[in-house]
């Protein structure tokens, strides 16, 4: 599914002449990877996040590429040493629109999707800051993704059971970076033709991948196994697990990974 850009400068003078009427007019649900809540469109919020996409997409337009990630602030990690909590990979199309393609999470359940939408969706969800990782890889792997994207493999290492903080080295589950660095995997793996999880997770070791570790109490992981279908620890092996060490994929690991091995991989922060 693909939604349109929603950054020209045309697309964002008519937006400012109709968000009136459509905050009068209407409640949106959620999208998803948030709550279901309905909430009332905020024009000021609309229009910062529309800006704010504009702005990246002048930035990706200047470093010529094709295939990027990128990642949003989307909540205060700052607890756990952490500043982004998702990303996607970015494409340009013939049209010189760009289309993010993320895997979401459905409403707080434990289901996700794949999504392909404009700059303008990407940062339209209740951001907690509006900033942006771009990291740019090397003409080389920028191609290889092309390919991945396109010849249903990205879909392939989609699984739909969601956990966001889902063990970086088991099947079990899938969270949104997870996905994301599996498909940077079998852009990057040159040895072997990477099909499936198993086959990516595998290379990922063999490449010397380090996921974070989160340090996470087992009052709050009981906690959020109660009360949240979105959060499971069950796939962690059981002594990281119980020390309270959770290793997850995280967007900052993977930057670190992508830059250790290619010191020629771009990184552009827009705020």
């Amino acid at each position: 599914m693909r939604k349109n850009s929603l950054t020209s400068p045309t697309t964002l003078v008519l937006l400012q002449r109709a968000l009136i009427i459509l905050t009068l007019a209407c409640t949106a649900p959620a999208f998803a990877g948030r709550s279901c809540e309905e909430n009332v469109y905020d024009p000021k919020k609309v229009m910062q996040a529309l800006e704010f996409a504009h702005k990246t997409q002048i930035k990706l337009d200047e470093s010529q590429a094709r295939v990027a990630i990128i990642a949003r602030v989307g909540q205060d990690l700052s607890k756990y040493n952490l500043r982004y909590s998702h990303l996607g990979l970015i494409e340009r199309l013939p049209d010189d629109t760009w289309s993010v393609m993320h895997e979401l999470n459905q409403c707080g359940t434990a289901n996700s999707e794949l999504f392909r939408e404009g700059l303008g969706n990407f940062f339209m969800d209740d951001m907690f800051a509006f900033e942006t990782m771009i990291l740019i890889p090397n003409p080389e792997l920028q191609l290889k993704l092309q390919q991945v994207m396109a010849d249903g493999r990205a879909k392939n290492l989609h699984a739909a059971r969601y956990n966001m903080l889902s063990y970086a080295y088991s099947t079990t589950y899938q969270n949104s970076n997870q996905w994301a660095l599996e498909v940077i995997a079998a852009a990057q793996a040159n040895d072997v033709r990477i099909e499936n999880r198993t086959q990516a997770q595998a290379w990922l070791k063999s490449a010397s991948y380090k996921p974070d570790t989160l340090q996470i109490p087992s009052l709050t992981r009981l906690g959020a196994r109660m009360f949240r279908a979105n959060v499971a620890f069950d796939d962690h092996p059981f002594d990281r697990r119980m020390a309270g060490q959770i290793d997850t994929v995280t967007v900052e690991s993977i930057a670190r990974f992508m830059m250790s091995r290619d010191s020629k991989t771009e990184k552009i922060v827009v705020k």
